[in-house]
């Protein structure tokens, strides 16, 4: 058993791995983090692992659709989940007295799910709504088709929700396909954060997975990074018809683990992010009133990303818009950061990480994981005291990287 500061964790002999956070409070935040995503679908499964996600919940060996959904809830708890390109999480929220009842049960629809015909029927109709929903809010849209391009021809380019088409040609033998390669204890991470120990989780892991003997390991191979596309176009204009303009530009970037991804975190945060006062908002909103929305976001995966700003304005102000982004990349690529503006910058991001971590949910989410797919955790002083050590030129050199208009691509609908 291994201990990181506030963290613990332990490995059962099925593989299972089990990180928990001490909380200080009658409520336990828990789940079940997998290593199974869109990027881990392949050619013939456009949005299996989003499908099989709400399939989880539809009945196992032991359960019907009914009892798993009011397991929880009869006792005042929360079951939720959501897929992403490179994980599909289940997570509850309870009182510690059912923290018991909440592992057997993450337990039992991950490792045990039935995925009878008759519900895949029915549920794939409303998965198909919401790409119908998806598909009327182009704000939305403009993220997946972004991504799209970015990563043209490989599986982190795909739309999480798939294809109507494919999905409904999906039977319960390919789901149980992908799960079966998948969905394994020893691609699984079971995190707890509250006021219990990992020995007690640990016991009442070993207690349910019985079932799951030690050697039973399997490899699967990830698709790999692959290098960026042609460059036959930098610029593209999608006819939709839109009340007004939505429009991305941005590029590839760096995986969560390289070290100039905390540059580009802060640098970021400057452009577009969550507060008024942020450069892309100071002057395409309030000195020019051009926009309603403007945000420039950030996403790691474990061995690439993508960065972007986001706006929405009038058709005839799209030009004036992004000469207006462009000018403000430049002046974070042409010279070095003051150490005022620096210092000003880390407090500001250090008090939206602070107030974050008041959301326990998403610090348990983000605590399992880290621990997923790099195998280890990171407390919020770790990160203040990462942040306190990055210099001018890290981030200068940072800037010259990303914001250089030659690696910039643009998504415009009209």
């Amino acid at each position: 058993m291994i201990k990181h500061i506030l963290h613990e964790t332990n490995t059962l002999p099925c593989g299972l791995r089990i990180v928990c956070a001490p909380r200080r409070s009658q409520i336990v935040y828990c789940g079940i983090a997998v290593d199974a995503g869109t990027r881990d679908e392949l050619s013939t499964e456009s949005g299996m692992a989003h499908f099989t996600e709400h399939m989880t919940f539809k009945g196992t060996a032991r359960r019907t659709a009914r009892q798993i959904i009011t397991r929880m809830e009869s006792v005042g708890g929360d079951l939720n989940a959501y897929t992403g390109k490179e994980e599909t999480v289940y997570y509850c929220t309870t009182l510690r007295p059912h923290l018991s009842r909440a592992v057997e049960l993450l337990l039992d629809i991950t490792l045990n799910s039935s995925y009878p015909q008759r519900e895949m029927e029915r549920e794939v109709e409303v998965v198909i709504d919401e790409i119908e929903s998806y598909n009327d809010s182009p704000g939305e849209l403009i993220y997946d088709d972004f991504e799209g391009l970015l990563f043209s021809g490989h599986p982190l380019g795909r739309n999480i929700l798939g294809e109507a088409e494919c999905l409904r040609q999906l039977r319960p033998a390919d789901m149980k396909a992908f799960t079966n390669r998948l969905y394994r204890p020893e691609r699984m991470v079971l995190f707890v954060y509250g006021d219990v120990d990992v020995g007690q989780v640990s016991r009442l892991a070993e207690r349910y997975l019985q079932d799951f003997a030690a050697g039973s390991h399997q490899t699967v191979q990830r698709s790999a990074f692959v290098p960026p596309p042609s460059e036959e176009s930098r610029h593209i204009i999608s006819h939709r018809g839109t009340h007004q303009a939505h429009v991305m530009i941005g590029t590839r970037c760096f995986g969560a683990e390289d070290p100039r991804q905390l540059s580009l975190f802060m640098l970021n945060n400057m452009l577009g992010g969550p507060g008024m006062s942020s450069r892309l908002n100071m002057v395409l909103r309030e000195r020019n009133g051009l926009v309603y929305t403007v945000e420039s976001n950030l996403t790691n995966y474990t061995d690439t990303g993508v960065w972007s700003v986001y706006f929405g304005c009038d058709h005839k102000d799209v030009n004036r818009c992004l000469h207006l982004v462009l000018h403000e990349l430049r002046r974070l690529a042409d010279s070095p950061l003051s150490p005022r503006v620096i210092d000003a910058a880390r407090r500001q991001l250090k008090g939206q990480i602070g107030i974050s971590y008041d959301n326990a949910e998403n610090v348990a989410i983000g605590m399992a994981k880290r621990f997923l797919h790099y195998g280890k955790t990171q407390t919020m002083e770790q990160l203040f005291a990462r942040l306190d050590g990055l210099t001018a030129e890290q981030l200068w050199h940072t800037a010259q990287e990303v914001f250089a208009q030659e690696n910039l691509l643009t998504l415009v609908y009209e």
